[in-house]
């Protein structure tokens, strides 16, 4: 076990992410299943889209030229809907066609049709003189075939899943999502809905870190193996890392990183592997632990809840992006808010405190909640932000501070 002293969340996050190098394995799904995933072989198109010249609007398929020599009176000579392919266009005739339907040979635009008058013979009168190649969608315009669409590591959404759609790709080839076991030690923890809350022992707590941290993984993209609660023994500590181990890349506790006598993670992963055990200058979340168990990484947080949840969202969610060939984002939607009032008495650490944004006008303000205690987790429920306010820092009502929406924080993609 290394101890570095204090360092800066930079520098913490700097070496963590040094550590890290996107997993290789890759699984092929159906398109109906690939949203929110990370592509893991380029796109290339087979074929143009759109495949041929096309009608954008309803109307009809003239040759440009003919509307300026024939004074705008045409005959309609064919009719041709989409899914349907028309005989080339005679001369100085129109040809009534519909939306997605192909270009007949010989027309070069199209003109709306509200801009003809249908004449008691069936033809039209034009009212506009039709430039060349308007409302027609040209050939590859879209995509050209050898184009890469998509580029290995993007994120799939709805507009991606439907290019691939649209070149005729049912299956991508995606990125496994890394697998993260996760538990919790301490003999003070009891899981909700084993014991009515009037039934709780003195001294005994329900365990809201585990159901947090599951719910906050899986928004990063990860694969939860939840192995619980164990007690704090180091025999039953050792057990849980190496069942986590063998079945994930990495490992994730709450509590028992510290230097205490029960707690028993620390000596537990040094037995099985490396720990790092750094203290960061940031607060909530000074301690925090990095290793290996043998291959997996191994991440342990501070147990107050508080602390646990920003950790959490400022190293484990650049980590896990970075697995899954993502940059690592760690400050996602940065902005800068007016305080509304006077902060907390300032600490010789970075704080990141819980706010609510308010916004007037052209005003963003924010809002700080009343109680910054790391284990007041109702602050996390109340905030829509963290306030990264600098160490020594006194904030006033009225300064500018930068805040990190926590929306962005807790999503994968933003």
């Amino acid at each position: 076990m290394t101890g570095r002293g204090l360092q800066t969340l930079e520098q913490a996050l700097a070496q963590l992410l040094a550590q890290a190098s996107q997993i290789e394995r890759t699984e092929t799904l159906p398109l109906a299943e690939a949203d929110g995933r990370v592509l893991a072989k380029a796109l290339v198109a087979e074929l143009d889209v759109p495949g041929f010249d096309n009608s954008q609007m309803d109307g009809y398929a003239v040759d440009s030229k003919s509307v300026v020599d024939g004074g705008g009176l045409l005959r309609v000579s064919q009719r041709i809907a989409a899914g349907h392919f028309g005989v080339a266009l005679e001369s100085n005739t129109a040809a009534r066609i519909f939306t997605g339907a192909p270009m007949p040979l010989g027309a070069d635009c199209v003109v709306m049709q509200e801009d003809c008058v249908q004449q008691a013979d069936g033809s039209i009168r034009i009212q506009t003189v039709p430039a060349s190649g308007q409302w027609v969608r040209k050939r590859a315009e879209d995509v050209a075939v050898g184009q890469t669409v998509l580029p290995a590591n993007t994120v799939l959404g709805p507009a991606q899943l439907g290019l691939a759609a649209g070149l005729g790709v049912a299956s991508l080839q995606v990125r496994c999502k890394p697998r993260v076991a996760l538990f919790s030690t301490g003999d003070e923890l009891i899981t909700p809905g084993t014991l009515a809350p009037a039934d709780l022992p003195l001294g005994a707590i329900f365990n809201s870190n585990r159901y947090f941290l599951r719910a906050l993984l899986e928004r990063f993209g990860a694969v939860v193996v939840d192995l619980g609660v164990e007690p704090d023994t180091l025999a039953a500590t050792l057990a849980a890392l190496e069942s986590a181990a063998a079945q994930a890349d990495v490992i994730v506790t709450s509590g028992g990183v510290s230097v205490g006598e029960e707690d028993h993670v620390k000596p537990a992963v040094e037995q099985l592997g490396s720990l790092d055990l750094w203290q960061i200058g940031m607060k909530p979340g000074k301690p925090f632990a990095h290793g290996r168990v043998v291959h997996a990484h191994f991440m342990g947080l501070p147990g107050n809840p508080v602390s646990s949840f920003v950790t959490a969202l400022l190293l484990i969610r650049p980590f896990l992006r970075v697995l899954q060939g993502l940059e690592a984002d760690e400050a996602p939607r940065r902005e800068i808010a007016i305080a509304l009032a006077d902060g907390p008495k300032s600490d010789k650490r970075r704080e990141f405190l819980r706010g609510r944004l308010d916004v007037s006008g052209n005003r963003l303000g924010v809002r700080l909640y009343p109680n910054q205690n790391s284990s007041v987790l109702t602050s996390m429920h109340w905030a829509d932000v963290l306030v990264d306010n600098p160490a020594q820092t006194q904030i006033r009502a009225g300064d500018l501070v930068s805040v990190l929406r926590l929306d962005a924080l807790m999503n994968l993609y933003i």
